[in-house]
């Protein structure tokens, strides 16, 4: 496509991996308009930046502006929401929602950060809420479905959350030990230009990037 002709969604912006992300899609020169939908406005101008104030649970019922691409960075953790059902909420629910209304609107090309370890059969409630998300996406019909799918997020957060601090300040002292293509820790800064990359080369069908990858698309 030529210069200025795409316009891009994007749901989440306001977290740690979506901030990044809309400042990327800002700055490339592709992106005639970039509308950012949230609960809250952004704190921030830009003259290609549209923003829509949104309650995800009921945005089934609303028409959102054709676009070709769009970006999924919701997530929460199940100690910030304050319940399960909660985080299936956000984690689940919502991204399906943005999903749906995205596909309404004319979407090719959906892209959506998950979590390493992502599956629909697991045991643990976080892995496996993550997985049907995926599988629920997949049978969506995208041209192009993109599931990226990072390992511990490095970067500051608006929000206090001392033991996955701590978690952070361990495993930046552990990176060297781990695997680099499995467990090691990855920026939210690197996970948000790998999105931003894949979304120029999105090919036909599900692609997952594993943190591995994210790790060599985003530096």
């Amino acid at each position: 496509m030529d210069t200025q002709t795409r316009t891009a969604l994007v749901a989440g912006a306001s977290g740690l991996v979506g901030g990044f992300l809309l400042d990327a899609l800002l700055e490339a020169p592709q992106y005639r308009e970039v509308h950012s939908l949230g609960r809250r406005p952004l704190p921030r101008q830009h003259p290609k930046l549209v923003q829509h104030t949104v309650d995800f649970a009921r945005l089934g019922g609303e028409a959102l502006p054709p676009a070709q691409e769009a970006f999924c960075c919701l997530g929460t953790t199940i100690k910030k929401a304050g319940s399960q059902e909660a985080f299936r909420a956000v984690d689940h629910d919502a991204v399906l929602a943005f999903a749906s209304a995205s596909k309404k609107a004319g979407v090719q090309r959906f892209l959506v950060v998950t979590a390493l370890g992502s599956d629909a059969s697991s045991r643990v409630f976080y892995n496996r809420v993550k997985g049907e998300t995926e599988e629920a996406l997949k049978a969506m019909g995208f041209e192009s479905l993109v599931i990226l799918q990072p390992s511990l997020l490095l970067g500051e957060r608006a929000e206090s959350r001392p033991g996955e601090r701590v978690a952070i300040i361990a495993s930046r002292v552990l990176a060297p030990l781990l695997r680099p293509l499995a467990s090691r820790p990855i920026e939210a800064r690197t996970v948000a230009r790998a999105m931003a990359a894949l979304a120029q080369a999105a090919p036909q069908g599900v692609r997952v990037v594993p943190s591995g990858e994210l790790q060599q698309l985003g530096r």
